[in-house]
């Protein structure tokens, strides 16, 4: 049997991988080092590796961000952590306007080999500035690749081809995944990809497609879906920018039936752009309209209730589904 871990010590120890492997790599961020990390990723690796290697930051996203870049621009390889997605909007222009921009600007002269990790997501009580699901953002933008590990093999195994690519990557760590218990395979296996998504549970009435956080709802309203007798197919994206449409289209047509579950908020999510690649690849192959469940269209509350109500959860997702194959509730 694979040994179990939680998705924190994964990304420990991809981080102590990278470390150890490449003398030009470093990680640096509010936090990261005496502290051990907001959610306790690099605690301990200050001990091991040093204060060259682990460095502590202002709190001042704009010009760490912006020192990390400048670090890859001269060989190194920084891993850079924001604390949370709601943070990096400090950054903004120095992620969007130049770390994705300068190889197009010029000419392919530079490339920028920065990583980019932030913990995204609502579920913790931690109020509206705190709680908000910007991947779909970061998305959008050219130049960038988008990754959203949401199982522990891929918190271990994504960071690794995330520094060998030559151009930067934002990887996205759902707060409440970082205490999910997982198989991790034996570290001889294939190098992990980061261009495909994957097929978490295979099904052939309606196919979820969701990433991140939103996963383990998915997968366990598939559960339940199954219990009622509708075969759900899973499809984690994994990889948001570029996105997969070939594992996506290839579900949707042997299923007929799509529902996309996004943390992001409906009007111009990355749900909305599944929908529409959806519709201009396979739309004559499906059986019933496209269906999406969605963050409320509020900033996130802070009361349990209001929280959970404002969320993607398992009995919003099996109503959406058992819609789809037109069973009543």
């Amino acid at each position: 049997m694979p040994p179990t871990t939680s998705y924190r010590e994964a990304l420990r120890e991809a981080l102590r991988e990278a470390l150890q492997n490449d003398p030009r790599a470093f990680l640096m961020g509010e936090d990261v080092g005496r502290y051990g990390g907001t959610y306790a990723v690099s605690k301990g690796l200050l001990d091991e590796f040093g204060p060259e290697r682990i460095r502590d930051t202002p709190l001042s996203e704009l010009g760490f961000v912006g020192a990390g870049i400048g670090a890859a621009l001269g060989g190194m390889r920084p891993i850079v952590e924001v604390m949370t997605v709601n943070f990096s909007l400090l950054a903004l222009d120095a992620i969007v306007n130049t770390a994705a921009m300068l190889r197009h600007m010029s000419g392919g002269q530079f490339s920028v080999p920065v990583v980019i990790r932030m913990a995204t997501g609502a579920g913790r009580q931690v109020a509206a500035q705190h709680s908000n699901s910007f991947e779909g953002w970061y998305a959008h933008v050219p130049g960038l690749r988008v990754l959203a590990p949401a199982t522990v093999e891929d918190a271990r195994g994504m960071l690794a081809p995330a520094l060998a690519d030559p151009d930067p990557v934002l990887i996205f760590e759902h707060a409440q995944l970082y205490n999910m218990q997982g198989e991790l395979p034996a570290t001889d296996t294939q190098p992990l990809d980061i261009r495909t998504a994957r097929v978490r549970r295979s099904g052939s009435d309606v196919s979820l497609i969701t990433h991140g956080g939103c996963l383990p709802k998915a997968l366990r309203a598939a559960e339940e879906l199954g219990a009622q007798g509708v075969s759900a197919e899973v499809i984690d994206l994994r990889v948001l920018r570029p996105l997969d449409d070939a594992t996506v289209m290839a579900s949707v047509r042997k299923c007929r039936r799509a529902l996309v579950v996004d943390e992001g908020w409906r009007s111009g999510s990355l749900a909305a752009e599944l929908m529409a690649r959806i519709c201009e690849q396979a739309f004559f192959d499906l059986d019933a309209p496209l269906a999406r469940v969605c963050s409320e269209e509020v900033p996130i509350p802070y009361a349990r209730h209001m929280e959970e109500a404002a969320l993607p959860q398992v009995p919003k997702i099996v109503a959406a589904a058992r819609a789809l194959m037109g069973v009543s509730a």
